[in-house]
């Protein structure tokens, strides 16, 4: 730990010790055969444990079938699904202690799809599709088929859903959950106006659009064990106006600190294609210190954070208590290594790599 580094100082989040504050955040990989996490996924967290990073976050991991964003998404909706899973965190932790959550998430309206490298379009019923679901009749796109809105019994069997998936997590040992309330899937369709125009208790005012994101973090709450966080992503801004924005973003915030929530992973956008986002270095880095204005919770901030000196300052500066590096990490799995030699910090290096890392960083 270095005397002077805040990004490499420890931190606890709800009872959870990470080493320092550098986070690998979700990053889908599309790469699962019925929801079965494979050897692409062993060696590719196994990199990410072992890059010194204070705590990993598995890809968004869909709670039912018809919850995943592809053909192709990881899932822990089966008992083969939770065995593939079991079998990627003890392997993981075979090579490296660091602690493992798993964001779980339900796509919504903008499930069966392609992956990115194939277009990402919606992927017809005939190719391996399926209809999808959503809190109204409204699509994504106007080209698209409409979802399905979901009645008592479908929110029901969602939350249902979410729970199942949380006992299955638990039962493979993982450390923490993020609940998956951003990027335009279906916990933020709720929260959005621009996805939910119900006319019932779960639709209208913030306290309705809200509901249902906290009934599903309190039954996954309720599941889990005590002694492990729950945390929840969420996207601070539609980046459309008149939609959802930072305000609301407080209020739900509260509500979930006031429920129990540990920690909240501040990232935007994702529920319409009218966005309009100001995408640069820190792009979003000013969402999370206003949230953080808010709650009493731990903050998460990510968004084009690249730089050592430039996330060294983020929480230096009282901006978020931590970052989280995607992209760099995918570029430069070493990337923590790289930043504790810049701000003479020291980090844990896996022995086998000691004689590769620069003098001075090993914890």
């Amino acid at each position: 730990m270095s005397a002077t580094s805040t990004l490499f100082s420890p931190v606890t989040v709800a009872g959870l010790e990470l080493r320092n504050r550098i986070v690998v955040p979700p990053m889908c990989q599309y790469s699962a055969r019925d929801g079965l996490a494979g050897d692409w996924h062993l060696v590719h967290y196994g990199q990410m444990a072992a890059s010194g990073a204070g705590m990993v976050i598995l890809e968004a991991t869909a709670v039912s079938a018809e919850g995943r964003i592809s053909p192709f998404d990881v899932g822990l909706y089966s008992d083969k699904a939770e065995a593939a899973f079991g079998r990627l965190v003890a392997g993981v932790r075979a090579v490296a202690d660091t602690p493992l959550a798993v964001q779980l998430a339900h796509a919504g309206r903008k499930a069966s799809t392609s992956p990115p490298w194939e277009g990402g379009a919606r992927v017809a019923a005939k190719d391996g599709g399926w209809e999808t679901i959503a809190p109204s009749a409204l699509p994504f796109r106007d080209d698209e088929p409409a979802p399905a809105p979901l009645d008592r019994q479908g929110l029901a069997r969602v939350c249902d859903n979410f729970t199942a998936a949380a006992e299955r997590a638990g039962r493979a040992g993982i450390d923490a959950i993020e609940i998956h309330a951003a990027h335009g899937y279906l916990l933020h369709q709720f929260l959005s106006p621009l996805a939910n125009t119900r006319t019932d208790s779960y639709g209208g005012s913030l306290e309705n659009r809200m509901r249902f994101p906290l009934e599903v973090f309190d039954a996954v709450r309720a599941v889990f064990p005590a002694g492990r966080p729950v945390g929840v992503r969420i996207s601070a801004t539609d980046w459309v106006d008149g939609s959802w924005d930072t305000a609301q973003s407080a209020g739900f915030c509260r509500e979930l600190e006031r429920r129990g929530c540990a920690y909240i992973h501040v990232s935007s956008a994702g529920v319409s294609p009218l966005q309009k986002v100001p995408v640069g270095p820190g792009y979003q880095v000013p969402l999370a210190a206003e949230i953080r204005r808010h709650v009493g919770i731990p903050v998460i901030a990510v968004g084009l954070i690249t730089e050592a000196a430039q996330a060294e300052a983020i929480v230096t500066g009282g901006k978020a208590d931590m970052v989280a590096v995607g992209r760099g990490m995918l570029y430069n799995p070493r990337w923590p290594w790289h930043a504790a030699a810049q701000l003479s910090a020291k980090v844990t290096v896996p022995r086998q790599y000691w004689r590769a890392a620069p003098a001075g960083i090993i914890a």
